[in-house]
């Protein structure tokens, strides 16, 4: 009796040892609270394996380690205050597989150098922060580089110039510090509408390049999205054609009854300004042609004055046939030639200034008149007086007709 009682005590005694037991570890995990409590510390190991990776381990190391923990995990899986810790190191493990091949793809030129996770990682955001500043370039900074690239295809100096100027002046101040990518349909007309009524023609040789300049910032993938500079489709239907608001001014030209009499007083000037006009009128050329006319374009022989391509505005060769007069202006300044090269030179081996034919028309008192009016004059004449139909003397009867003009 006395040893079944020692017995029960023993007994009552090692199952409330185990019931103390299994009451301090309830404290820490409840049965029902376990997975909640350790679900997230198991994710927050996982996460720290996929972003901290201190060295770079061999690439069998997360795989290995992932499988081994989830191994252990199943094993132990009765055993729920084993298996949890087991199932969060199985998630590290899969933390550094899932950053090693993250690394592999995203950035495999730079393992190529054998550098680290870490150095790849400050990489990619540099990277990120390049690939930021390139796209946030403003619509100033756009205006310049595109500029910059097609330049040297412009042939005219004046041409070049309109482009920043325009730019400086009405644009930059209003859109220039915008981003590119932010210029919408609101920022282009706030621009053109303030000057597309009064300055009709500068307006809408703006608008175009506004439009180009978009174009260009697209395709350099500094925005994205339609143009909001272009006009059909568009524009045109928030500003009024320019048809509609702005009559064409032709250049004013002299009747071809009166040219006789002009030649003659333009004879009598002297100056190379009077030369030059002469030849202008007698060729039916361009004043820029004939002010940037070399004596390697000139052949005397054959008495045909070539201008290449580059310095036409159809940049397509022209051949002019010279008449006795306009070949006989050039003997003349064969003798007198500068060795600039140019045909009508001016000061310090340029060419003659474009605004002398201009001036010597003013001096003339003939300030009704234009130095392009006269191709006008010419087409009139070439019109009125021989066989040669109005809308292809400047392209293709051009040639043969100023020869008896």
């Amino acid at each position: 009796m006395a040893n079944d009682a020692l017995h029960g005590l023993g007994t009552l005694g090692r199952g409330a040892g185990r019931t103390r037991q299994r009451f301090a570890v309830g404290l820490l995990l409840g049965e029902r609270e376990r997975w909640l409590l350790w679900a997230p510390v198991a994710l927050a190991l996982g996460v720290a394996g996929y972003f901290s990776l201190a060295v770079e381990p061999p690439i069998w190391v997360g795989p290995a380690w992932a499988g081994l923990s989830f191994g252990l995990a199943l094993l132990c899986r009765r055993r729920t205050w084993l298996a949890l810790p087991l199932l969060g190191l199985a998630l590290v493990g899969c933390g550094l597989a899932a950053g090693q091949i993250r690394t592999m793809n995203i950035a495999a030129p730079v393992l190529t150098e054998k550098i680290g996770p870490v150095e790849v990682r400050g990489r990619l955001v540099e990277s990120e922060v390049i690939a930021e500043n390139v796209r946030t370039i403003t619509f100033e900074q756009a205006c310049e580089q595109y500029i910059a690239a097609h330049e040297a295809s412009w042939r005219n100096v004046k041409h070049r110039k309109q482009w920043r100027s325009s730019f400086a002046t009405y644009a930059w101040p209003t859109i220039g510090k915008l981003a590119v990518a932010d210029i919408d349909t609101a920022a282009v007309t706030s621009v053109l509408e303030a000057i597309w009524r009064s300055k009709t023609e500068t307006a809408s040789r703006l608008r175009g390049r506004i439009e180009n300049v978009l174009d260009w910032a697209t395709v350099r993938g500094h925005r994205e999205g339609e143009n909001p500079a272009r006009w059909r489709g568009h524009l045109e239907a928030l500003l009024p054609a320019r048809s509609n608001i702005q009559r064409v001014q032709h250049h004013s030209a002299l009747p071809y009854a009166d040219i006789g009499s002009f030649m003659a007083e333009l004879r009598e000037r002297a100056g190379f300004a009077a030369i030059a006009l002469e030849f202008t009128i007698l060729t039916a050329a361009r004043s820029g042609e004939v002010l940037g006319a070399t004596w390697d374009e000139i052949d005397l022989k054959r008495r045909v004055w070539t201008v290449p391509a580059k310095r036409m505005k159809a940049e397509r060769e022209h051949a002019v046939p010279l008449s006795d007069r306009a070949a006989e202006i050039l003997i003349k300044l064969a003798d007198v030639s500068d060795g600039s090269g140019y045909v009508f030179f001016g000061r310090k081996g340029r060419p003659l200034s474009s605004m002398a034919m201009l001036q010597l028309l003013k001096r003339m008192e003939r300030s009704d008149i234009t130095v392009y009016g006269f191709r006008s004059c010419f087409r009139d004449w070439a019109g009125d007086c021989t066989n040669h139909p109005r809308n292809g003397w400047s392209t293709h009867s051009a040639p043969r007709v100023a020869s008896r003009w």
